[in-house]
């Protein structure tokens, strides 16, 4: 059954439209401006929204920003309990020996796990790249398989990783779309590791080393996220910041040199903030339909979303925002707090933003005997193929004739007497 409930919300821009894989366009279909890359992309953080994109689909070797898929395995490990941030990591002749920027972990010894996920953050260690993935997984390129999986479980279609570090390989392609999406997902799913992508120095073995995103050096608010060079693929910067509450992503691919890069992805982070705002337009864990229970403790189930919903838009703009429910018109208890049993979509002017699962705020249980059975008699006559029903009507019928029968005997029987 399909369910929809209108929701007004007097700031959105009728004549701009926003999906969750469409930037904003000029009504000639073109972006706004260009940037001096190849490819990019602009996507809001909190909202999922890409607000700008220039070839976003242009398949680009990533180089170093391969390392924020590694990181980001690195962190789900942390989480799962399956690492600590103070376990001691071995190096082994193969991470010691890898080329690129480095660290200088020295072979044989070991060095903390925190330690090594700075230098990957930081100084783009591709040394401790291969160490922690070694570590983790056994051999690097079992630990690259689990890149891939991820890669393709949260939507970065068209990015094939080859190895931990991003040094050139062939057949290692991404785009400015998927980097994206890897950024978001990073931040939402490790709020954290911005504490380690803003350290503008480190020191290990007693060498310093600065971190290449020259935006940190800026009073701009950047804190993240990270850069990534050689030559075949330009110079790329992935390049986050934070201002009263909202956060913006840029992803800049391709450019022609550091300074290039850094103009560009700035360029874009002020377009984002300038020009737009994210607002929320569900609060998680609010009721926002109910849906009919049968055989359950209780006939009504109040339904809503886990996790706030968002949505950006113009900062100037006026129009409405559409809420569609879909979820059935009845549902069998027992159920679990939490369970979907539909979705919810966002829509401005018919244009669907994004989609959440629908489901239930609290756990049903299912009812005694006697009331599950008075349901199931009801639903047999209420509902196809209304088996009840035709029974129930089949009994009246007999009931009736019978009725009728021994009416016309004892009428007879009657008139017998009277003669």
């Amino acid at each position: 059954m399909f369910r929809k409930t209108f929701f007004p919300i007097y700031f959105l821009t009728i004549f701009l439209l926003f999906s969750s894989s469409a930037s904003l366009f000029a009504r000639s279909g073109k972006p706004l401006f260009k940037i001096k890359a190849r490819s990019a992309v602009l996507v809001n953080a909190v909202s999922g929204q890409v607000i700008y994109e220039q070839n976003p689909d242009l398949t680009i070797p990533p180089a170093s920003l391969t390392k924020l898929m590694t990181l980001n395995l690195v962190f789900d490990a942390v989480d799962e309990s399956y690492l600590s941030l103070d376990d001691e990591i071995r190096v082994s002749k193969k991470a010691w020996k890898t080329k690129g920027s480095r660290m200088f972990l020295e072979v044989g010894k070991t060095a903390a796990l925190e330690t090594m996920i700075k230098g990957i953050a930081v100084v783009s260690a591709n040394d401790a790249c291969v160490a922690v993935s070694e570590h983790i997984s056994g051999v690097e390129s079992v630990f690259v398989e689990r890149m891939n999986e991820k890669a393709t479980r949260i939507g970065m279609n068209n990015t094939v990783f080859k190895n931990s570090h991003g040094l050139p390989a062939e057949g290692q392609m991404t785009t400015a779309r998927d980097m994206a999406v890897l950024a978001v997902y990073y931040l939402k799913n490790h709020p954290d590791v911005l504490k380690y992508h803003s350290i503008k120095k480190m020191t290990y073995n007693n060498i310093s080393q600065s971190n290449r995103n020259g935006l940190l050096w800026q009073d701009v608010g950047v804190d993240g996220l990270k850069t990534g060079w050689f030559t075949k693929a330009g110079f790329h910067i992935i390049a986050t910041a934070q201002k009263n509450g909202d956060r913006f992503i840029a992803v800049v691919l391709g450019s022609t040199g550091e300074r290039a890069r850094e103009n560009s992805a700035l360029k874009l982070l002020n377009y984002g903030f300038r020009n737009f705002k994210t607002v929320e337009v569900i609060a998680a864990g609010r009721g926002i339909a109910e849906m009919s229970v049968w055989k359950g403790k209780k006939g009504k189930a109040l339904l809503g979303i886990r996790q706030n919903a968002f949505i950006t838009v113009p900062r100037d703009a006026t129009g409405e925002v559409q809420i569609q429910k879909h979820f059935p018109d009845k549902f069998y208890a027992p159920i679990r707090e939490n369970q979907a049993v539909g979705t919810v979509s966002i829509l401005l002017n018919g244009q669907k933003l994004s989609e959440y699962p629908l489901v239930s705020l609290a756990s049903i249980e299912k009812a005694g005997f006697f009331k599950s059975m008075t349901h199931h008699v009801v639903l047999l006559i209420i509902q196809p193929p209304y088996w009840g029903g035709l029974v129930f009507l089949g009994v009246v019928v007999i009931v009736l004739i019978c009725f009728k029968s021994a009416m016309r005997l004892k009428g007879k029987d009657d008139l017998s007497r009277f003669r």
